[in-house]
């Protein structure tokens, strides 16, 4: 099996597959979760709909099977070479594999897989040969952030177009499938929220053809490739959200799902904070990732059970309010607990 980049060049079918590596880079600054985009190459440029430039892609690169012993080495070095940052965390998510998620495997070209990683990084200036940008995670997903309660647009754009969705079904059983998967996923009609269903939500949005990304790939053309309208329908009807090239809004929704998820029973957060914190400054970065406000002192007993952190005997004043201690991870954690998560005491009201 051949091995190459999802950016390559040669798209002719002869049996092969190309690899590439998507990388979600998520740093969280100033209580906003905030992702590395680049911009896209010329041949996907258009396919991110309005706004797309802006939105851009994920970073990605070929794994190079003679240079790089692992996909993880293989990551970390073109992104480095890429934006001169030098990843820490690193995961891996899911491989992406639909058979039509690249344009030119539409059109008879080379099969595309990509697996996809997550990272965890502290924000800073990235310099390489890609043009990047620091993107608002929710900019993508804004019915995911319920900090300051219920996003507005479940109630007045999500909840009635997804009812007209379940009401265009076939027969009334199809109608009502929709309709139970409609209201567990974005939990209508009484069904609970559950905040890491991200990526259930996304291709539930996409299935309905409420996302730019359905709406294009339903309309490439014969050849393969990426339609630069919309059909004469402009952006009418889609769900507001920052879209993105390929699949690329998929493999953020799977991210922000799996790290949601890991808060609970693994210390991730802590690759995300500086060697010492306050424990406001803990809390809001849970609370970043988790789209949700906690209970200050219910978070706070939390911790200390689990005994997460340790008091440093430094003060810090410049907290608009009384002077507060600086903590530490205690990394001894690892050895004692099994799952030493933050996890998520009762959302504030």
């Amino acid at each position: 099996m051949a091995l190459k980049s999802e950016s390559g060049s040669n798209g002719e079918s002869n049996g092969t597959v190309s690899i590439g590596l998507n990388a979600v880079i998520v740093a969280v600054t100033d209580e906003e979760p905030r992702l590395l985009t680049v911009r896209p190459s010329g041949r996907l440029r258009g396919q991110a709909g309005k706004g797309g430039r802006e939105s851009g892609a994920l970073p990605f690169g070929p794994l190079d099977p003679e240079k790089d012993r692992t996909l993880e080495l293989g990551l970390t070095r073109w992104v480095r070479e890429q934006t001169n940052l030098e990843l820490g965390y690193v995961e891996q998510l899911y491989t992406f594999g639909d058979r039509d998620r690249e344009p030119r495997s539409r059109s008879g070209g080379r099969r595309v897989l990509s697996v996809g990683y997550l990272a965890l990084v502290r924000e800073g200036q990235v310099a390489g040969r890609e043009e990047t940008s620091w993107r608002p995670w929710y900019e993508f997903f804004p019915w995911e952030d319920w900090r300051r309660g219920r996003p507005p647009l479940i109630d007045a754009a999500i909840e009635p177009a997804l009812d007209r969705w379940v009401e265009g079904g076939k027969d009334p059983l199809r109608r009502q499938e929709h309709r139970e998967r409609a209201d567990i996923t974005f939990g209508l009609r009484g069904a609970p929220w559950d905040g890491e269903r991200v990526l259930e939500r996304y291709e539930l949005l996409y299935e309905a053809g409420l996302v730019f990304e359905a709406r294009r790939d339903s309309e490439l053309s014969s050849a393969g490739e990426p339609a630069t309208g919309m059909g004469g329908r402009g952006e009418a009807g889609l769900v507001p959200g920052r879209s993105m090239v390929l699949d690329h809004r998929r493999i953020v929704a799977t991210a922000l799902g799996r790290l949601r998820g890991k808060i609970r029973y693994r210390p991730v957060v802590f690759e995300l904070l500086p060697p010492t914190f306050t424990y406001l400054q803990l809390q809001r970065v849970v609370e970043a990732l988790a789209g949700v406000r906690l209970h200050k002192q219910n978070f706070r007993r939390l911790v200390e059970k689990g005994g997460l952190v340790e008091g440093t005997g430094q003060l810090v004043s410049d907290t608009g309010g009384r002077p507060a201690e600086l903590f530490r991870f205690r990394h001894e954690v690892l050895r004692e607990r099994p799952t030493p998560g933050v996890g998520l005491p009762g959302v504030h009201s």
